[in-house]
């Protein structure tokens, strides 16, 4: 890269990171009440993701082959009993992708 796109990219970098952090103050300033639809989407996304991450984790394990997804119906199941436990979205997470890998490094 030459260094006029070197500086244009930095400056469309700046540019998308400091409108993505001051346009919800912009758009939603406080004393007003947030839109309902807003508060639908703060309600409903984070349970979309997380469904979307499993399809996406879970779109090339073929149960017919290799170690038959294991690995993976292991680290579904530490999942869920993390978060029926602790009710944490991280820990879960964290958990479960530090046992998928432990699993596939070690045993897999």
């Amino acid at each position: 890269m030459t260094v006029p796109q070197q500086l244009l990219t930095i400056a469309a970098v700046v540019l998308g990171t400091m409108a993505t952090r001051f346009l919800p103050f912009l758009l939603f300033p406080a004393g007003k009440p947030t839109p309902k639809y807003i508060q639908y989407l703060g309600k409903a996304l984070p349970a979309a993701v997380f469904g979307l991450l499993v399809v996406y984790c879970l779109r090339n394990v073929t149960p017919f082959s290799g170690s038959h997804g294991l690995p993976e119906l292991i680290s579904i199941v530490l999942v869920v009993i993390l978060h029926l436990w602790k009710r944490q979205m991280l820990l879960s997470i964290a958990g479960g992708t530090v046992c998928y890998m432990a699993l596939v490094q070690t045993i897999f």
